[in-house]
């Protein structure tokens, strides 16, 4: 994604995406479902904070259940008080290594970007 500053200059805005086969992929929007999971507390309230259905951020994290070793988010069923969602240490984990690994990759990389974006036309 570009952004473009009042001086017509282009500035790179950062997203990773890390593949692990065609299958298994962490990136912004997985990423942003479990930290409003651990916000909201709820798979639909965090979709609903997302601007996505509910089935879509149900789907993305029964994939991220099925990708990693340890689930990544624990579902209470509904009772009396409606049941909840939490993350898991592993789903609290992936978060910070995936924000780690983005947050490296973006200092290491923002003379190349600034760099590049020189390159594209502003007009």
């Amino acid at each position: 994604m570009l952004k473009e500053k009042e001086s017509n200059k282009v500035v790179a805005q950062f997203r990773l995406r890390i593949k692990y086969s065609e299958e298994i992929a962490i990136g912004p929007g997985k990423i942003a479902i479990l930290e409003a999971i651990a916000e909201t507390g709820s798979i639909s309230a965090a979709g609903r904070k997302l601007g996505m259905s509910y089935r879509r951020a149900w789907l993305l994290v029964d994939q991220m259940n099925q990708y990693f070793k340890d689930p990544v988010v624990h579902a209470a069923t509904g009772g009396a008080q409606g049941g909840g969602t939490a993350l898991t240490a592993t789903g609290t984990e992936v978060i910070r290594l995936y924000r780690t690994i983005e947050q490296q990759s973006q200092t290491h990389s923002a003379l190349l970007l600034e760099a590049l974006a020189d390159k594209i036309r502003t007009d």
